[in-house]
């Protein structure tokens, strides 16, 4: 009976209603920013593994990164209420809209953060510590745009350290290629987020708020094509701190051409070519993550 009162009371349309409402806040139609977040953590825990991970390491980061990144949209969502209103493209948020208050925002920031932490249960120590600084960084990035001219530059950083948190959990240590592999994904970071905010733009300069592509002016596409080119050169010392076969080098050049087509889609600015081709960043984390993957297969 209690299991029946339970079921009835879930599928009541208000509790179905609330439950839409936390699922849209936490982006889990929108699967796109977890997989830009989770190939470098994958990335990483390869290079860490010598090519041989565990299967639960893996399923502990990818679980951790889905929760984190959730939560992370939703106080993005709740911080960014007032100024999303006025944007086109996020105008239709739950928080925008007024359909959540500040008590569900930071109940459900806190129950995801609360997940993701038990996904660090099976690691040391020094995991956890690390894991701090990343919190940190995930949920105060949305108060950057209030001030930082660069805010994208700040969530390359909270993007990055599932990388050292990867090689912690591994290793128990962090080799300096831990931090050349952070630093690569600190600049595609900031490459792929400057071309989401040339999306926006025209509403960012609006309403106030700081991005990169305003910082950046006029050579806002062609300050991502150099975040790229930064991404490319720190990608290449990881190939040769790892001692990486052809197929990596292969996946170089497959992603030094993507990135300049997508550099012919953004050069005229268009609001949805430069989306577009934000979503696209998912094809170059594939690209190195299959690299990567098929390097060790020959080691």
């Amino acid at each position: 009976m209690k299991i029946k009162k339970l079921l009835s009371q879930l599928m009541h349309p208000r509790t179905v209603g609330k439950l839409t409402v936390y699922a849209q806040l936490m982006r889990i139609d929108r699967p796109i920013g977890t997989l830009l977040l989770l190939y470098p953590t994958i990335w990483a825990i390869w290079i860490a593994s010598n090519g041989k991970p565990d299967w639960l390491v893996l399923l502990m980061f990818t679980i951790g990164t889905f929760l984190m990144r959730s939560a992370g949209c939703v106080i993005n969502d709740w911080a960014d209420r007032e100024y999303d209103g006025h944007v086109a493209r996020t105008k239709n948020r739950p928080a925008a809209r007024g359909l959540v208050s500040k008590k569900e925002a930071y109940r459900l920031t806190g129950f995801l953060c609360g997940l993701a932490a038990l996904c660090l249960i099976p690691f040391n120590y020094k995991t956890w510590m690390m894991a701090i600084p990343a919190v940190f960084l995930a949920l105060s990035y949305p108060y950057m745009k209030r001030f930082m001219p660069l805010p994208q530059a700040y969530l390359g950083l909270a993007f990055s350290f599932g990388i050292p948190m990867a090689f912690l959990a591994i290793l128990g240590d962090l080799p300096t290629v831990a931090w050349w592999l952070f630093a690569a994904n600190v600049f595609w970071t900031l490459a792929y987020d400057t071309i989401y905010a040339m999306a926006d733009k025209e509403d960012d300069l609006k309403i106030g708020i700081k991005t990169s592509a305003i910082t950046f002016g006029k050579y806002d596409a062609e300050m991502a094509m150099l975040s790229y080119a930064l991404f490319d050169v720190l990608m290449i010392q990881v190939g040769m701190m790892i001692g990486s076969f052809w197929v990596y080098w292969l996946m170089l050049l497959m992603t030094i051409y993507t990135q300049w087509k997508f550099y012919l889609r953004i050069q005229k600015r268009d609001r949805q070519a430069c989306f577009d081709v934000f979503l696209d960043n998912t094809n170059i984390g594939l690209m190195w993550f299959l690299g990567i993957v098929m390097h060790y297969s020959y080691v």
